[in-house]
């Protein structure tokens, strides 16, 4: 059905009284309630999601696709609803790359998992041999999500999930969790009963999950502390992982590059999200031919944006989703300016004003060894730091252990893609940042995670090869 209203939807997924309060992060002003769940609901959880995977995995494709486009269809119907609920829930405005952007991200990587065929291949056929690798549903996936961006990466986890024929069970964040049960309220007025399970609860709830035997896959984004510990939950049972964890993107321009002209994809690279973006531009090294320029052309981009409350449609930039990452990010910046760094912009919170604003922060002559600059601070705080070459760029940007994205940005593609070469990380953007496309494979580098997302490598990450030979 379509309902009218995030209102209206809450009504059908959140008790009127007792459960977890869940506050508006703009506002402090009571959201909802959910029931959070135990770890025997999870197994209750897990033991239908068994059940019913083997019919789902016989339809076959052919089935499944129709199913997964319908379910598209009904996010489409109640799109407005949802993006209502996610701007209060997560505190991202409507308008911008916000939350009617997420809700319709959602529908589209739903088709876009239905849009390719995942046929056989052949392997060896030379008239004496034939061996071919088919690609067979691993089961129960476990999914663990992230309270960022929670519709659009929990869609990334179950459309290719599904898609191969395997049922899931979702974990959302518990500062989140309403956006997730909303959505999957909405998929399952389609789905067949018990492919999809959300099961909101706490971190014992989380830890289960990903040790539970009955789970064949676990799919997690979030930090890499917290996805190190899903590799050693995880073990006893060799579950197959896809890990998205920390990024710290680094950012390179070069020295043919127009400030002016890269400014505004500059600022939201940074700051798409308001900076609570895995993939966001963290790290920004510019030389020092044109440092100053591309400081002043940052400084009246990041002027012109507003931010504020949510479903104030002028606003595109919102508060930090929870007190705790608030707190990361203005100790990260106190330190940045203890340290002797400049503030271009920002960096003077008001902290007797409601919600968890912290306002858009532009850091420059800034040490390349600043925890600003060495740890992800995942909100409206961007480092600028002055370099000498691309080649110093290089060496700060590879230094740390961990590499989700990089860009380089400049005049001359060919010295461009020579650059993105030479940095470690898993997608190299040439003039953008975290563009991310559901037909273009992503997965991070180093201790930023494994394993692919999108397109059909994503599909065939969610699948058990196997070689039939004769």
């Amino acid at each position: 059905m379509a309902y009218a209203n995030a209102q209206e939807l809450l009504a059908a997924i959140s008790p009127a009284t007792g459960g977890t309060e869940v506050l508006d992060p703009a506002t402090g002003e009571l959201v909802g309630r959910v029931a959070e769940k135990s770890v025997a609901d999870l197994d209750s959880a897990v033991a239908a999601a068994r059940a019913a995977q083997p019919a789902w995995d016989a339809l076959g494709h052919d089935e499944r696709k129709p199913l997964l486009n319908a379910a598209a269809d009904n996010i489409e119907a109640n799109a407005e609803a949802l993006a209502e609920l996610l701007s209060r829930e997560q505190g991202k405005p409507l308008n911008g790359p916000n939350a009617r952007f997420e809700v319709g991200g959602a529908a589209a990587w739903l088709r876009a998992a239905t849009a390719y065929d995942v046929d056989p291949e052949v392997v060896v056929d030379d008239g004496e041999t034939y061996a071919a690798k088919h690609y067979r549903a691993l089961g129960v996936v476990g999914a663990i999500g992230p309270w960022n961006w929670p519709m659009m990466i929990s869609i990334w986890q179950l459309a290719p999930s599904l898609r191969m024929g395997n049922t899931v069970v979702m974990k959302p964040s518990e500062y989140t969790p309403l956006s997730v049960i909303a959505l999957g309220h909405i998929l399952n007025e389609v789905l067949p009963a018990d492919v999809l399970h959300v099961v909101a609860g706490g971190r014992e709830v989380g830890e289960k999950l990903s040790a539970h035997p009955d789970i064949d896959k676990i799919m997690f984004t979030g930090s890499t502390r917290t996805g190190k510990a899903i590799i050693r939950s995880s073990a006893d049972t060799v579950k197959r992982l896809t890990l998205e964890l920390g990024g710290n993107d680094a950012g390179v321009v070069m020295e043919d590059a127009d400030p002016q002209a890269i400014a505004q994809d500059l600022f939201w690279g940074a700051f798409i999200n308001t900076g609570q973006t895995c993939a966001a531009l963290k790290r920004l090294y510019v030389p020092e031919s044109i440092y100053d320029p591309v400081c002043s052309a940052l400084i009246e981009v990041a002027k012109a944006m507003p931010m504020g409350v949510g479903l104030d449609e002028n606003n595109v930039l919102g508060p930090l989703q929870n007190k705790a990452q608030y707190d990361i990010v203005a100790d990260l910046v106190k330190d940045a300016v203890d340290s002797g760094a400049t503030v271009l912009l920002g960096a003077n919170p008001d902290d007797s004003a409601a919600g968890y604003f912290y306002p858009t922060t532009l850091i420059s002559d800034i040490d390349p060894g600043n925890r600003l600059v060495t740890e992800e601070q995942f909100g409206p705080a961007l480092p600028i730091i002055k370099v000498k070459d691309s080649a110093e760029a290089i060496k700060h940007a590879n230094a740390l252990e961990v590499g989700l994205g990089a860009s380089v940005w400049g005049s001359d593609r060919a010295k461009a893609l020579e650059v993105a070469a030479q940095l470690q990380a898993g997608t190299v953007w040439i003039n953008s940042h975290g563009t991310i496309d559901p037909r273009i494979p992503f997965g991070g580098a180093k201790q930023s995670g494994y394993g692919l997302e999108f397109g059909l490598d994503g599909l065939k990450s969610l699948a058990q090869p196997q070689v039939i030979k004769g």
